[in-house]
């Protein structure tokens, strides 16, 4: 958790590129605008990918970082700019800055810049030919959180502020999660993937302590954790992991557990019973209607091909 930033996006690159093509492998088209800034933190920043054939505007799919090492990086983009398709990659604040600003709860910075990300795009989007009407939000394991939290918290555009972007809607077309973890609530991570512990400091402690103080912590949880802000009026969202139920020989427990698609599957029921639409897919279990996370999010957009 605290490796280097370049550390930390080498890693995560290479372990999408092994995941069955999420990844950053091929080519990278050139950046149409990089290190775009905003808000005042030097690690508010967009980078920003425009299809360079089509009219626009374009459909966009913006993808978070991390919440533990600053970073910004982008799934494949040949899957993406065939389909007139953009992607944003955005870099947040992390948990650590939380907590040096005493912020509480520490997640709450990377969750906001999550969302005046969004609002930023959307504020520009004819200034960047994109669809302020088309917009996913998606990233890959922790940077999932921001995602997820963005679709399951619904409209947060506050009418009245006197910041312009904080006036934008927040509402998204759809959600992307790959090998995620789609809560910070401790007992219910104990639920759904036995013995995992992940999060910390998401409320400035250990996970342990978490567990202990779940009850003084509850009113954070309900504010923040995506489980417990899914309701029916959550857009669709689709999960996909690279690992099936039986933990593959090669992989450590540890990892496995914060990677299992029994995360997928708890949120999935979850959503059943709360009447939101919600899909699945890793090893030995596809998902109905979309042969992956790739094309349940194109096919959302309204993205088309060439």
């Amino acid at each position: 958790m605290n490796s280097p930033r370049w550390t930390s996006v080498a890693i995560f690159c290479a372990a999408l590129a092994l995941a069955g093509g999420a990844a950053l492998a091929a080519p990278k088209p050139a950046l149409s605008k990089a290190d775009v800034s905003y808000g005042p933190h030097s690690n508010q920043l967009l980078d920003i990918y425009v299809p360079p054939n089509g009219d626009g505007p374009f459909p966009v799919l913006i993808w978070f970082g991390g919440l533990w090492a600053p970073s910004k990086g982008v799934p494949d983009l040949n899957r993406f700019f065939p389909a007139h398709c953009a992607v944003v990659g955005v870099e947040t604040r992390v948990m650590k800055e939380g907590i040096e600003e005493k912020v509480t709860p520490p997640i709450s910075v990377c969750l906001l810049d999550a969302r005046r990300a969004l609002q930023f795009v959307r504020l520009h989007a004819a200034e960047w030919n994109l669809d302020p009407k088309r917009i996913a939000v998606a990233g890959g394991s922790q940077g999932t959180l921001p995602a997820l939290y963005l679709g399951c918290a619904g409209e947060r555009a506050d009418t009245q502020s006197a910041d312009p972007v904080e006036r934008i809607s927040t509402k998204v077309t759809c959600v992307g999660a790959w090998r995620s973890q789609p809560s910070i609530d401790p007992k219910r991570m104990q639920e759904w993937v036995p013995g995992v512990e992940w999060g910390a400091p998401a409320f400035g402690c250990s996970f342990a302590d978490s567990l202990k103080r779940r009850e003084e912590l509850f009113p954070l949880i309900s504010q923040w954790s995506p489980d417990a802000l899914l309701s029916k009026d959550a857009p669709p969202i689709y999960f996909e992991n690279n690992w099936g139920l039986a933990k593959p020989d090669s992989v450590k427990e540890t990892d496995y557990r914060v990677h299992s698609p029994a995360w997928a599957l708890g949120f999935q029921k979850l959503a059943q019973e709360r009447g939101a639409t919600c899909y699945v897919r890793f090893p030995d279990h596809p998902s109905e209607k979309y042969a992956d996370i790739w094309d349940f999010l194109i096919q959302q957009l309204g993205a088309g091909g060439k």
